[in-house]
């Protein structure tokens, strides 16, 4: 018994901590097993009794479908006023192709008709808006006497062509 613990003691030493860190990964692992060993019969049980009731099976497949059924008709819903707007944009458009080419062939100016029209329609459809928006005085953004042809007044923009000859590089 006496030459048991010197053995013992020597591999205690040299390996000790690996001993200890396989042994908490031995119990973490069975404790894994026993939980994923626990939920198993539950499942079971539960299919049983799903199997044991096909009524409730029934009724849930059948708010399923009711369901489905239900946003399908949302969505053709939603699709039938997708068409009908789609078509009376297509009518404005056609109504207004119209009204530019009549006013086209009386020789008046098709564009001015065109915003006229537009106007008017704008404020037919939005009578909340009763009050008129005013537009505030717009400066130009350069002097009338700007030309950017002309090379003037242009400030520190300028462009000059580069030497011609070989680059400089080596």
């Amino acid at each position: 018994l006496r030459l048991v613990p010197v053995p013992v003691g020597s591999l205690l030493s040299s390996y000790g901590w690996y001993i200890l860190l396989a042994g908490v990964a031995i119990y973490l692992l069975i404790q894994k097993l026993s939980q994923s060993l626990a939920s198993r019969p539950s499942s079971r049980a539960r299919a049983a009794d799903a199997a044991v009731e096909p009524e409730a099976v029934v009724r849930r497949q059948e708010a399923l479908a009711a369901a489905r059924l239900r946003m399908q008709e949302e969505l053709n819903a939603q699709a039938e006023r997708y068409k009908e707007k789609q078509r009376q944009l297509e009518e404005e458009k056609r109504r207004q192709k119209i009204a530019m080419w009549e006013s086209m062939q009386e020789g008046k100016s098709y564009k001015g008709n065109l915003k006229r029209n537009q106007q008017e329609l704008e404020s037919g459809a939005s009578t909340s808006s009763a009050v008129p928006k005013s537009k505030p005085n717009k400066k130009p953004l350069r002097g009338g006497g700007y030309n950017p042809l002309s090379g003037e007044g242009g400030g520190t923009c300028s462009w000059r062509p580069g030497r011609r000859g070989p680059s400089a590089g080596g």
